[in-house]
């Protein structure tokens, strides 16, 4: 009788699993039931090691400085880092083509996670003289926030008033302090208005 190798239903099942994944670049911006911003999560809270999704193998490899895998020589992400589905960045911003990045202030999540997400913040950073955008939010789901009385701007600023230096000071030395400048934080408005503006 026919048998299988031992070890071909485990592979059977890497495959069946990689083939349910999503292709993560053609998630849209909005979620189709609540029609809130999707996020999809590169480097998760708590790590210091970064990385990126590369649309090309529909994975998440490590970012490289120099043929080396790129770390935080800080403190570990603050949260969520990764990008809002379906954006992309026109010709004249400084990474055309490259996704809007989010920051979602939430515990630890796997790379690959999406999620949907409330702005509550736009902060802008200045990196070798090219602006970056940094979305700031929040889960959508009230059981998933840390901070669960941070809706938008006012009520981030009015109850957790030392998030934003926490965040100002995590950003500047991300990379080294001299090549990050903090240009401007602004609301919830603004952080939507950008995500509409880079939808693809």
């Amino acid at each position: 009788m026919f048998s299988l190798p031992r070890r071909l239903p485990v592979f059977l099942s890497l495959v069946l699993l990689g083939s349910c994944q999503p292709r993560y670049a053609d998630l849209p911006t909005f979620s189709p039931e609540h029609r809130l911003p999707q996020m999809v999560v590169e480097m998760p809270a708590g790590t210091n090691h970064d990385q990126r999704y590369n649309p090309a193998t529909n994975s998440f490899e490590p970012r490289r400085i120099a043929g080396l895998e790129a770390v935080v020589e800080f403190l570990p992400a603050p949260g969520n880092l990764g990008f809002v589905a379906g954006t992309s960045a026109g010709a004249a911003e400084a990474e055309p083509g490259s996704p809007l990045p989010v920051l979602v202030l939430a515990e630890a999540a796997p790379a690959g996670t999406v999620q949907e997400v409330v702005p509550v913040a736009l902060l802008t950073l200045d990196i070798r003289g090219s602006l970056q955008p940094v979305v700031v939010a929040v889960p959508a789901r009230p059981a998933q926030r840390i901070l669960p009385l941070a809706t938008d701007w006012a009520t981030l600023n009015r109850h957790y008033p030392r998030v934003r230096d926490f965040l100002t000071l995590w950003f500047r030395h991300r990379r080294h302090p001299t090549e990050t400048r903090i240009v401007s934080w602004k609301d919830e408005k603004a952080a939507n208005q950008l995500i509409r503006r880079w939808m693809k």
